[in-house]
C-alpha cells in the first residue's frame, strides 16, 4: 500500500495522497556553473537567486539549485557540466564563455543561460544576439570592452607609467581577444604592454616577484573568473610591491587595490536569474535575444592612492561611484 502523509491543520489531520519524498523529487533543478570560487562569487550567486525570486521561484520551495564551482580549474568545467546534465537540470546558468561552452557541449537540449563579458557570437555560443537559435541565450556585460577604459583611467592616475603590465589567465577562453584589445588600448596611449600569465596562486606570486625585472609602472588585471576570485591576493601583492593596479571587479578596490572599474556583478547575475525564470515558465532560449547588462561601477581607494604617492584628480573622484578613504 502506498504511504499517505498526515499534515495537521488547526488540530485536524489531513491525508495527502503523495508522499513528501515524491514531491521533493518533482522540484525542478537549476544548474549553476561557474569557473570561479564561492568565496569570490557568493554575492553574485545571491543576486542570481534574487532574479529567480522576482519571478516567485524560491530555492527550497519550488526550485532546487545545484552549484558547481571550478575554483579556477577550467579543465574541470566539462566534467561539472556533465554532472548537471545527469541530474538532470532543467536549465544551466553558466558564468563566462568557457563555462557556457562546456554547458553547451554537455547538452544540445537543456537550456543554457550564460553571463559573460565576451562576444557570444564569435565564441560560437549563439547564432546572433537578436535570434540566438538553439538552446543557448544569456546576458552580455561590458566587461571585455571596458578594458580600454581601464587603461584610460590608469593613465589618468599615473601618466608616466610605462610599460603597463596585463595580468592574464592563460586558460581563459577568449585570451587572444583580451590581449589584442589591451594591446590596442596601450598603443592608443603610446604605451608599451607586457603580458603577465598566471593560472594559479603560485604563478600570481611569481608574476609580481618579477615586477622589478620587468620595470612595470602599473598593472591592468584581465576580467577572468579565476583572477576575479584572487583579487584579495592581487591587491595585497600590488600594495606590497607598491604598483598601481586596476581590475574590473569592485572587490579589488575594497581589498586595497588602487581602483576598480567594470560592470556591477549583482546586476548581471540578477538578469541571468530572471532569464532562467522565463525559461522555466515556458519561453524558448532560441527566441530570447541576448540581453546586455550596462550598469558600470568605479571605486577609487584614496587610502591606497596616498600610500602610492598618487594625487587623484578631482574630476576622477567626482566620477567615482564610491571613494574609500
Amino acid at each position: 500500500m502506498r504511504r499517505r502523509d498526515l499534515i495537521i491543520f488547526g488540530g485536524a489531520a489531513v491525508a495527502l495522497p503523495l508522499d513528501v519524498g515524491a514531491q521533493q523529487k518533482a522540484i525542478p533543478v537549476i544548474g549553476f556553473l561557474d569557473g570561479g570560487s564561492p568565496e569570490a562569487f557568493g554575492p553574485g550567486a545571491a543576486a542570481f537567486r534574487k532574479g529567480l525570486g522576482d519571478a516567485e521561484l524560491v530555492e527550497g520551495r519550488n526550485i532546487r539549485i545545484e552549484t558547481r564551482w571550478a575554483e579556477g580549474h577550467y579543465d574541470r568545467l566539462p566534467v561539472l557540466a556533465a554532472e548537471l546534465v545527469r541530474i538532470p537540470a532543467v536549465a544551466i546558468a553558466a558564468t563566462g564563455i568557457t563555462a557556457a561552452l562546456a554547458a553547451k557541449a554537455a547538452s544540445a537540449t537543456i537550456p543554457v543561460v550564460f553571463h559573460t563579458g565576451g562576444d557570444p557570437v564569435k565564441a560560437g555560443l549563439v547564432s546572433s544576439l537578436g535570434r540566438p537559435g538553439g538552446n543557448v541565450t544569456g546576458i552580455v556585460t561590458l566587461g571585455k570592452i571596458l578594458v580600454p577604459k581601464q587603461f584610460d583611467l590608469l593613465h589618468e592616475l599615473v601618466p608616466k607609467a610605462d610599460p603597463i603590465g596585463f595580468l592574464v589567465n592563460p586558460e581563459n577562453g577568449v585570451l587572444k581577444f583580451d590581449i589584442s584589445n589591451a594591446q590596442e588600448a596601450a598603443r592608443t596611449k603610446g604605451l608599451r604592454l607586457q603580458v603577465m600569465e598566471a593560472g594559479n596562486d603560485r604563478e600570481i606570486e611569481a608574476a609580481f616577484a618579477a615586477l622589478g625585472q620587468r620595470q612595470l609602472g602599473a598593472i591592468v588585471v584581465q576580467p577572468d573568473p579565476f583572477l576575479d576570485g584572487r583579487l584579495d591576493q592581487i591587491a595585497a601583492l600590488a600594495a606590497r610591491h607598491a604598483v598601481p593596479a586596476i581590475a574590473a571587479y569592485p572587490q579589488f578596490a575594497v581589498s586595497g587595490g588602487l581602483i576598480s572599474y567594470g560592470n556591477s556583478p549583482p546586476a548581471a547575475y540578477r538578469l541571468e536569474g530572471a532569464y532562467v525564470a522565463r525559461i522555466l515558465k515556458g519561453e524558448r532560449p532560441a527566441d530570447m535575444p541576448v540581453q546586455q547588462s550596462v550598469k558600470v561601477e568605479m571605486i577609487v581607494n584614496l587610502k591606497t592612492a596616498k600610500a602610492l604617492g598618487i594625487t587623484v584628480p578631482p574630476s576622477l573622484l567626482a566620477r567615482a561611484d564610491e571613494v574609500i578613504e
